[in-house]
């Protein structure tokens, strides 16, 4: 049994949260959108927070973890989706926030410490002519380091890819959990073993990225009678590669009317898009071919940066169930792939298939050199062995499935592991299987 005061006492200076309110706060990230993973880690929680202000106290606080054999839990902003910063063994969540200086900035390329909160990070960039290349829904939210170790892509992705695509993290520098940690820099290919693996194969501290040229991108709401022809729309947006976008998404009818703030009217399917500002006229010639009507459009900047004002991307990606679910208690959601050969077909066959039970949500993004479909549809839940149901549905038809309601990087990532060894760097990195325990469930520490 720990004894935390003194605990506490042996990281000296370092700040440290003890209060039990805020402590279980901290163990918590949006595990809630999964009434499965709701139901299996509402009560988990952390036994005290530490708060590093600098990596020199992040080594300290891991070594004296290694020490004391101490679960160890690694947190940004905790806006992640399926449990990833909630600690299932208790011990210490080390919250990262602290570490948020910008390194330097060099030829398109960002150096910067992980708990850098994103929107802080384009604040800082775009008066020199950069900004991020992708982004979650949370970017007003979420950290730097929080998105490459949980995240896989988002806003930005038309364009470039997801995080797995090669350029968009050039170097990661990643802390061992051991009682003398080690700092080991990634470059390149090697970045993969700590990308979407929960904090689970070594502590990032600082990221190289790559960013994009700064553009003046427009908030777009375009509205349609009937779904599908919303989906060929998009997909038309995506395929368009002249016209410089940032974000298409699609949400059939009924999902937009949640979205507060924008007043879709009842029975439209709707199109949101992040268009640059000098391809509005070919955008407006597709919106026309398309028949859809355009409802709000804003600058996308002034909305993010306007307290009283919505970014358009905060109803997409993982925001449009979040919006659902704030007057719809009973409904969950999956994270789909359709294969491309197939998409609308797919689309449209999965849709008649499930009607009543799915509202479709459409992502369009770049995947290896092409347009793929990566849907995040709303799923009006009744019971475990249903909603189990239906994602064999999906997976029967040939559509991969990333499933949120699972815990485990091994049963819940899906399409979005990457190509890499993780469990070797584990071993590597977290001899005593400290980092974020029972995440990767098929690794077993040697001392075990």
């Amino acid at each position: 049994m720990t004894d935390w005061t003194a605990f506490a006492a042996a990281l000296g200076d370092i700040p440290v949260i003890t209060e039990r309110a805020l402590v279980r706060q901290k163990s918590r990230d949006f595990f809630w959108y999964s009434p499965i993973l709701k139901e299996q880690l509402n009560r988990k929680s952390a036994d005290i927070v530490v708060c590093p202000r600098d990596e020199a106290e992040v080594i300290a606080t891991v070594a004296l973890c290694a020490r004391h054999r101490v679960p160890l839990t690694v947190r940004g902003g905790g806006t992640g989706n399926y449990g990833q910063a909630v600690p299932l063994n208790g011990g210490v969540v080390m919250d990262m926030m602290a570490l948020d200086r910008i390194i330097a900035l060099e030829d398109g390329a960002l150096t910067v410490e992980a708990g850098r909160k994103l929107i802080d990070i384009d604040t800082a960039t775009r008066p020199m002519g950069w900004e991020l290349r992708m982004h979650p829904s949370t970017k007003r939210t979420a950290t730097i380091g929080g998105f490459i170790g949980g995240g896989s892509g988002g806003v930005g992705s038309i364009t470039y890819g997801g995080l797995r695509e090669r350029g968009n993290v050039l170097s990661a520098r990643v802390i061992s959990c051991e009682e003398t940690p080690r700092i080991v820099t990634l470059r390149g290919d090697e970045v993969a073993a700590v990308n979407h693996a929960y904090g689970t194969t070594g502590i990032i501290t600082q990221l190289t990225i790559g960013m994009a040229p700064v553009q003046p991108f427009i908030d777009i709401l375009i509205t349609f009678d009937d779904f599908m022809d919303a989906a060929r729309c998009g997909l038309t947006l995506a395929t368009a590669e002249g016209i410089v976008k940032k974000l298409v998404t699609v949400v059939a009818d009924p999902v937009p009317q949640s979205f507060r703030g924008l007043n879709v009217p009842r029975g439209k399917s709707v199109v949101l898009a992040m268009i640059a500002r000098q391809s509005l006229t070919a955008f407006g010639d597709v919106i026309r071919i398309a028949g859809g009507t355009e409802i709000m459009a804003q600058d996308a900047v002034w909305a993010e940066t306007t307290p009283d004002a919505t970014p358009l991307y905060e109803y997409t990606w993982n925001h449009t169930t979040l919006h659902m679910l704030r007057g719809d208690k009973g409904v969950t959601y999956l994270q789909c792939l359709f294969p491309p050969d197939r998409g609308l077909d797919l689309v449209a066959k999965i849709n008649a298939d499930l009607e009543g039970e799915l509202m479709q949500h459409l992502e369009f993004q770049r995947s290896g050199g092409r347009v793929v479909y990566s849907a995040l549809p709303v799923i009006r839940y009744t019971t475990p062995e249903r909603l189990t149901a239906i994602v064999a549905h999906h997976e029967d038809n040939g559509i991969l499935i990333a499933n949120p309601h699972f815990y485990t990087l091994e049963d819940g990532a899906g399409h979005k592991r990457v190509g890499a060894d993780q469990p070797a760097m584990k071993a590597r990195m977290d001899p005593h299987a400290l980092l974020n325990p029972g995440k990767m469930r098929t690794y077993q520490a040697k001392e075990a």
